[in-house]
């Protein structure tokens, strides 16, 4: 389990909206094996930081799924031309080390149906991966994001080795593969009574 104070990883999901977060078809463990940290249980609330709430996610609910992966459901916004819509987004999540540093793959299920006929549709599912970093300090969580083109124009790696291999020489290195612009914080508070189980 992790200790308060110490470095976590999580992916800030609104920055999928917002930001160009790094996607992935391999993630950095093909399984999950680490324990999840009972202390991100809960209800976190998206802090504002420019005072408006145009950037700002409404909340991360993050449960137990099972003993090393966690049920992931963000509540926040669309934008749409000059509106902005609630949108909700339902993710699984695991962690992985690479070096002393602990990542969160954070898994989106992608759906595609192609109409084969009109009777026969064709389903095809697949999986998309993003990784980020969360600093836990008391009730807040400060999230960062690994940002697309972290290593290079268009990084595509062909398995979980190489992806580990790429990021542990960067951060080796000291060299930032995270989206300062869209750093967010959030702070664990109570749900809203309708997100409460019944």
């Amino acid at each position: 389990m992790f200790k308060l104070g110490r470095i976590l990883w999580l992916l800030p999901l609104s920055i999928i909206l917002y930001a160009c977060p790094y996607e992935s078809s391999v993630p950095l463990d093909a399984k999950p094996s680490e324990p999840i940290d009972t202390s991100l249980i809960g209800y976190w609330y998206g802090i504002v930081k420019d005072g408006s709430d145009y950037f700002g996610i409404e909340a991360l609910d993050i449960q137990k799924l099972s003993d090393s992966t966690y049920n992931i459901t963000r509540y926040g916004k669309a934008i749409k031309g000059d509106m902005i819509l609630p949108d909700t987004s339902y993710f699984t999540g695991y962690t992985s080390k690479v070096g002393s540093r602990s990542y969160m793959n954070v898994v989106a299920t992608i759906v595609e149906v192609t109409p084969k006929n009109e009777k026969t549709p064709e389903v095809k599912t697949s999986k998309m991966y993003y990784f980020a970093t969360l600093e836990k300090k008391n009730d807040t969580l400060t999230v960062q994001t690994v940002t697309d083109g972290f290593a290079g124009m268009n990084p595509r790696f062909r398995n979980s080795k190489e992806l580990k291999q790429i990021i542990s020489s960067m951060t080796e290195k000291n060299k930032n593969i995270f989206d300062d612009v869209y750093k967010l914080s959030y702070r664990k508070t109570q749900p809203p009574k309708q997100l409460k189980p019944s």
